[in-house]
């Protein structure tokens, strides 16, 4: 939905139609998901022209980080739909006789979700696949620096669906503040945590829930054990994936001493083998999405001393994946998060010193370690992050079966198959006691108590 579009009545319509009890039926939310399946399917040629007009991104690369996963998603939640929102029975204690137990899952009612432009299929319609299995209504946010993708989602949202059961509406902060205005039953928000601390501050008043799928400085360590060269392939792709916009890439490197110099000649090859050697003119590297990304990208390059890389072309708004030595911790590509190709270089001699320097900042998104799986699990189990990989990069977020999410500044709350459709339920307890028989040991004045302590021991 474009223009002056009445942002209140809409939520007031989506509320009326959730009120209908419409969406309780099980069977008639997997038929919701297989129109967005077929939607997603007939849509996905128009999704991948639009993404390489917005953002220089692939045909592969759309399919495997956009398209194929929302696909995915939406096939689990069909195939297990009827096992996740099923009553679970569970054990009651002997001294709640005559009653029994289970646990319902039921929908929030309606949600608002806020989408981010790096990845803006995979990350609104995801969200989108957790509101429609639980039972709820959705009002959609894609982002307006992505125009062509956003244009195409509401082109086919519009179709798949009507208004007052999910809808999609365009604009710039000013919609977002319209949309958070509003009273919500649920949010789900990707973005910066920054903004991330404003969706918070207008969801408190409701305390509406939310799930907030932030950022930060994920590191990412080499270690003495590592295999240099398989290390920094996987990096490289890691960081040069989406050009560095991506809020689970490795922002900054912490390499040990003793393994620094080679790391940089393998990594060198690595961007040479993903990219040629000139990744301007590759197919399959992304570019900054807007001028003010670009310029404060490309400021970074002067924060430090260029081992690799360093190229950049305004008019395209290219920087060449780059390697930043001599760093300070202080320095401004230190202290935000980069969501670009500049790799800043620190090193490092002993696991305490990691620890040390990683603890004293802010908790990230993501944790990476190359090096002896024995050092990883150390480093994991004595720091704090959303996910972690050893000996990898990103891959963690494309396994559904585990929860993504963040801790901390990096976010709260957390999805991916079941994980997002328990995100937009309530998980109900409900005791069911027989009026059969009434006990009299929970009665005043308590004369069965010592016969009670005997099962409550």
């Amino acid at each position: 939905m474009t223009g002056n579009i009445n942002i209140p009545a809409l939520v007031e319509s989506q509320r009326a139609f959730f009120k209908t009890g419409t969406t309780l039926s099980v069977n008639w939310r997997k038929e919701q998901l297989r129109k967005l399946l077929d939607a997603v399917c007939k849509y996905e040629k128009p999704l991948t022209d639009a993404l390489w007009k917005d953002l220089h991104k692939s045909e592969p690369e759309s399919y495997l980080c956009e398209t194929s996963i929302v696909k995915g998603e939406l096939r689990s939640a069909i195939k297990h739909l009827d096992r996740w929102a099923k009553p679970k029975r569970v054990k009651t204690p002997i001294s709640h006789f005559p009653a029994s137990s289970r646990i319902v899952y039921e929908p929030l009612g309606t949600a608002l979700i806020i989408a981010p432009w790096n990845y803006p299929v995979n990350l609104l319609l995801n969200p989108l696949v957790g509101a429609i299995s639980s039972g709820c209504t959705a009002v959609l946010k894609p982002s307006p620096y992505v125009p062509t993708v956003s244009s195409v989602l509401e082109q086919m949202i519009e179709e798949a669906f009507p208004s007052e059961y999910i809808a999609i509406l365009q604009g710039h902060r000013d919609t977002n503040t319209a949309l958070l205005e509003q009273r919500w039953d649920f949010i789900f928000f990707t973005g910066s945590p920054a903004l991330g601390r404003v969706v918070a501050a207008a969801a408190a008043p409701n305390l509406t829930p939310m799930v907030l799928e932030l950022g930060g400085k994920s590191p990412c360590i080499v270690g003495p054990g590592a295999n240099i060269k398989i290390a920094a392939r996987r990096i490289a792709w890691g960081k040069t994936l989406n050009a560095g916009q991506t809020c689970i890439a490795p922002d900054y490197l912490l390499l040990h001493k003793d393994i620094k110099d080679a790391f940089v000649v393998e990594f060198r090859k690595a961007v040479e083998a993903l990219h040629g050697s000139d990744p301007r003119q590759s197919q399959h590297y992304v570019r900054l999405v807007t001028d003010k990304a670009y310029q404060r990208v490309k400021s970074y390059l002067k924060e430090g001393k260029i081992l690799a890389g360093g190229a950049f072309n305004d008019a395209e708004r290219y920087i060449e994946p780059t390697l930043l030595d001599n760093v300070s911790p202080d320095s401004n590509v230190m202290t935000t998060e980069i969501f670009g190709p500049v790799f800043p270089v620190l090193t490092y001699e002993s696991n305490e010193e990691v620890l040390d320097f990683v603890n004293s900042r802010e908790k990230p998104l993501a944790f990476y370690y190359f090096g002896k799986e024995k050092d990883g699990n150390y480093l994991i189990g004595h720091t704090s992050s959303g996910g972690a990989c050893i000996n990898d990069t990103i891959m963690h977020f494309a396994n559904a079966n585990m929860p993504f999410g963040g801790v901390g500044n990096s976010g709260q709350g957390h999805y991916h198959e079941r994980e997002t459709f328990l995100a937009f339920s309530h998980t109900r307890s409900v005791l069911s006691t027989s009026p059969r028989i009434d006990l009299p040991f929970r009665y005043m004045p308590y004369k069965a108590i010592a016969f009670l302590k005997m099962f409550l021991r």
